[in-house]
This record gives structure tokens, sequence and C-alpha cells, in this order.
């Protein structure tokens, strides 16, 4: 058989998943997005497995599923009934099959690295979001596996008709003489494509003329993709998987394109109650216009230095500024009650959880200089609630105090920002009996850029003034 098979040999296909899954012990690892392709190919592998006798199915096929925790509410909904289906099915059916949702660690998440460090939407040119949210959390479920059976197959969804690139890459990782291909960046991972051949339509073609064993209707698919306009987004565990772009099936947050059509298609037929995360998707994404940054981005880097783009004096911006953080929090907090006030009922309509507000709280008293300590107030002020805030011992300082430093560094002509820094350093180290850090800290935030941009600026132009001069012909000797 061809490894390039058609697909209309679902035969053969189906014995070559059986000797695959016979050959050893390595447990695989099915990735599942909700999506057309990887639904075919657990369909595929689910279908071919259940044709061998019971004693034989005895290898665990792991189904993971990522949760970014921004994904659109739909599909919350529907892939977490999916996997809740699949769980019951491989029990009452005696298949090998396991469910489970793998998510960021929470000082990973969205939220937690925009709202909280002040991380700018993500753009084609700074993708911070898919390492943190996608590939981190699968991997690390991969190499749990790894550390305790030495060697895991991943089963993936992945075709080479998607794009000549993935083809490239596909064959590039593939091991000669076998079906399998070495993992891009994980050692003692490999990887299955049972449908690398397939194309658009056989895939459509194998979903709706076979039943799903777990009893979804794939019809059911098949209308959220005419509804959407677009494709899916598949389990990233490298950054070789291609990007979900206009994806059905992605995060409502993401701004690496400039308008988000799939949102824009659900709102238009008929689930107009996902306006306002429309809205807000579409006020991140203006962010990245350049006259925007200027407003809402600090002209420093998370380093504290100034960066400048090449020969020019043009500043590179930072992360959003302290005061459009709190700006994002509010209005998101506003989205999220409105959308649960308009939602149908069992949608998943939580935008943020309450740890990443906690996690947010921290880095502004701790990182950023939050000393008005604001999260509990927007938080009252959007939601009505109070949480159950930490109430942090360590010597803390309140709003007043910061009016007051700002009226003495006023005076002074001393940057207040620089002198909140070394006071955080001093009291993150309070009362302990060891500070040996402590001076590399304070050292570290004196070498950042205090001075007004202006300066800076001015600073740069001389030196591109000076670099531009002819030097002077050497002078001639006697």
């Amino acid at each position: 058989m061809t490894h390039q098979r058609a697909a209309s040999s679902i035969p053969a296909l189906y014995e070559e998943v059986r000797e695959l899954y016979l050959a050893d012990t390595r447990p695989w690892v099915l990735g599942f997005s909700g999506g057309k392709d990887s639904t075919c190919a657990l369909q595929v592998v689910w279908t071919a497995l259940a044709a061998l006798p019971p004693e034989q199915r005895a290898k665990p096929v792991y189904v993971i599923s990522s949760d970014t925790l921004v994904e659109t509410p739909v599909i919350v909904n529907y892939i977490d009934a999916t996997l809740e289906r699949i769980n019951d099915a491989a029990i009452a059916q005696g298949m090998p099959f396991r469910t489970h949702k793998v998510v960021p660690r929470i000082d990973r998440s969205f939220w937690v690295n925009m709202i909280g460090r002040g991380y700018p939407a993500p753009s084609r040119r700074f993708r911070w979001c898919t390492e943190r949210l996608k590939i981190e959390p699968a991997n690390e479920f991969i190499l749990d596996r790894v550390a305790e059976f030495g060697e895991v197959i991943m089963v993936l969804g992945v075709r080479s008709a998607e794009s000549a690139t993935r083809a490239q890459v596909m064959s590039f990782h593939k091991i000669k003489g076998s079906r399998l291909s070495r993992h891009s960046s994980l050692n003692n991972a490999f990887v299955y494509s049972p449908i690398e051949a397939f194309s658009t339509d056989e895939v459509w073609s194998y979903l709706l003329q076979n039943q799903s064993p777990w009893g979804n209707d794939n019809r059911d698919l098949v209308a959220m993709y005419r509804n959407a306009q677009a494709g899916e987004c598949p389990l990233v565990v490298d950054k070789t998987t291609p990007s979900c772009g206009n994806s059905r099936f992605g995060c409502w947050v993401c701004t690496v394109v400039t308008k988000d059509k799939a949102m824009e298609a659900m709102i238009d037929s008929g689930q107009d109650w996902m306006t306002p995360l429309l809205d807000y998707r579409d006020m991140l994404a203006a962010t990245q216009d350049p006259a925007k940054k200027r407003e809402v981005r600090d002209f420093r880097r998370r380093t504290g230095q100034v960066s400048f783009k090449a020969e020019s004096d043009d500043v590179i911006p930072g992360p959003y500024t302290m005061e459009f953080c709190r700006k994002l929090l509010r209005e998101l907090l506003e989205a999220q009650k409105q959308v649960q006030a308009d939602a149908p009922p069992g949608e998943a309509t939580q935008l943020i959880h309450e740890t990443e507000l906690h996690a947010i709280r921290n880095i502004w008293r701790t990182e950023r200089g939050d000393w008005q300590d604001s999260m509990p107030a927007i938080v009252r002020d959007a939601l009505g609630v109070e949480l159950d805030w930490v109430v942090d011992d360590a010597a803390h300082y309140s709003h007043a105090d910061g009016l007051l430093l700002e009226k003495i560094c006023a005076e002074n002509d001393v940057p207040m920002e620089l002198v909140v820094r070394l006071l955080d350093i001093e009291r993150s180290t309070y009362g302990m009996k060891r500070r040996h850090a402590v001076h590399h800290r304070i050292e570290d935030a004196l070498s950042e850029e205090w001075r007004p941009l202006e300066e800076v600026v001015s600073e740069r132009r001389s030196t591109l003034d000076i670099t531009m001069i002819p030097s002077a012909p050497p002078a001639e000797v006697d």
C-alpha cells in the first residue's frame, strides 16, 4: 500500500491503524479540536480499533483538547459535550479512549499576560499567545506520558492538502520506511497522521457517510462550518502547526487578522448575544494602529529600556500602560456581564476567571506599582460583587501614600516610577534574613531608562546626526 493513499481505500486505512496500534506498547495521544479534520481522524481510529477483539484494545488512546480559556463560547460548549459523549461511549463499548482538556497555567493565561503584564494584542510579528496558550499545555501533557511510558505517538488530523508549507514540513520529519514522523521539538514523541492524504471534500464525505461512534450528529458540524464560513483551529503541538487565522474554531480575542469574519458570520446567523465579544476584540485590534500605539503603550520595553527602529528616532512601543490595562479589565468585565445577561441558557459566558483576577491583581501590586490597589474597585463597579481578596500582611502602600510620594517627587524633580520601583524592591525583601540579591535588583532598576521620552528621543537624534556627518579627511604629514 502506498503511503499517499486515496481516501477511497478506507478498509486499507483501517488495517493500517490496527497494525500500528498493535505494533508496540507506546500509548497514543490524539489531538482533538472539535473541527472536521480532528473529528475525522478520531472517527477513523475509533472505527478501526472497534474491529479488534476487546483483549487487544488494551493500549490507551488519550484524546486531548486544548482550552486556551479564550475559546469562542459556542465551541466550548460543543467540545465539552463531545468529550463527555466520547467518555461515555468509550466506557459503554469497551474502547481504550480517555479524554483530557489541557489548559494554560494561570500565570501564562491570555488575560494575565495582556491585562496583568501589558502584553499588546497579538499580531503576525508578535504572536506571543500560541506558545503560552496552546503549545506549552499540550506538550506538558505529552511529556508527562513520555515520563510514564518512555515514548508516545501523537495522532493528528493534519493533511498535506492544507498548504504546500505544511506538506513540506510533514515530509521533512517523516521516518524512512515508516508511517510515523518525528515530533519537531519533543524527544521520544512521534507523529501519525492517518488522514494525511485526504482532501477537504474527502473529509466531509467520510463524516457524512459514516455515523459518529460516540453519538454526535456530524451534520451539526457541517452547520457550524456553514454558519461561520471558516476553517478550524487544529490542536497546536509545535510551531509548524498552521495558525488559526480566520478560524471558526479559534480564540474569540484573536487579533492576528484584521477582521474576525468567523465571529461576524456567527452574529449574522442569529447569535447576536456575542456582539460584545466582537466589539471588544475589534477594540484590541485597533490598538495595533500606529497612531493608537502611542496612546495606549509605554515607550519603554518591559526591560525598562527604550528601543528604536534601525537608523531612526522612531521608538518601538512597549507594553500597554497601567491606565490602559485598567480600561481593558473594566470593559472586559462589562462585556462579560452583558453576554451573561443576553446569552441563551447553558452557553459558556465566563470570559475571565476569578483565579486570573487574583493573579492580575498580584502583578499590578508587585510589578507595576498599583499602590491604589485598583482591582477590587474595578470588579465591584463592573460586576457589583466583592470577591474574597487576599489580604497581604506585607508592607503595602496605600493610594494616599502614592499621592504624597507624587508630590515629593515633583518637588525634587525625581521620577516617581523609579522611587516606586526601589520601594517595591525593598518591600519584597522586607523581613528576610538574607537579602543578597537586593543590591543587584536595585542596580538593575537604576540602569533602566527613567528620563522623559522627549529627552531620550533628542539624544537619539543627536547620535544619528553625528553618525551621518562625513568624517574629515586625514591630515597631511610633512
